[in-house]
């Protein structure tokens, strides 16, 4: 967990299939409410994540209207403003963009749509009728999906910013309503001397979340 990173550059190599299934078969031990296991996963390889990053990165340069399934953080306030802060300036500074630079700002925001040029996606759903928790399920998954990844030497990377084009998404991989969009995990191998991937957001001490009761 701890050399686990949100990479944002990867080498073009595949991942052979034997390591993904490795992934996949540990990922699929994340608990789950009643034990439903209610995510579902499309993963892109060769062709299929090529056609897949040309749609939607063209797509979403149309400034086409975004529609999320689930939908994203009402505000953003007091401590949590200050962490997505630190994190976007982080990256912002390690590949010098400086800050009031909306083009800079725009140029690396696009990098989402091509997913950094990742060899592989995995979009993960959850089941509409199982509500709010087969969504908390599939964070569970994602989770142990990117923790076993990078214990197998692959990196990866959650991207709630393909959640924007829900609709596009359902229609490429004719996923039905009753599955919503809750992110893609970009994966692969990274790039170590891109800049993007030289900087590691901090993580607050435990004492900052957790309320111990002991009477």
């Amino acid at each position: 967990m701890s050399e686990r990173y949100s990479c944002r550059a990867f080498l073009p190599q595949p991942v052979p299939e034997e390591t993904i299934r490795k992934i996949l078969t540990t990922a699929q031990k994340t608990a789950s409410w009643n034990n439903m296991q209610s995510w579902g996963v499309h993963l892109t390889s060769g062709e299929g994540t090529e056609r897949f990053r040309k749609a939607l990165s063209e797509h979403a340069a149309t400034g086409a209207e975004h529609r999320r399934d689930i939908p994203g953080p009402r505000e953003y306030a007091g401590v949590y403003l200050e962490r997505r802060r630190a994190c976007g300036f982080g990256l912002y500074n390690a590949v010098g963009v400086e800050r009031g630079d909306k083009v800079g700002y725009a140029r690396q925001t696009a990098r989402n749509f091509v997913f950094f040029d990742a060899p592989h996606i995995a979009v993960i759903t959850c089941e509409e009728a199982l509500g709010p928790y087969s969504a908390v399920d599939c964070g569970g998954y994602i989770a142990n999906f990117m923790t076993v990844a990078a214990s197998l030497g692959v990196a990866s990377i959650a991207q709630g910013a393909l959640g924007e084009y829900a609709d596009f998404i359902h229609d490429h991989f004719g996923i039905p309503d009753t599955r919503q969009i809750v992110c893609g995990i970009s994966f692969g191998y990274p790039d170590r001397d891109h800049p993007a991937n030289s900087f590691r957001t901090d993580r607050a001490d435990h004492s900052e979340v957790v309320t111990w009761v002991n009477e």
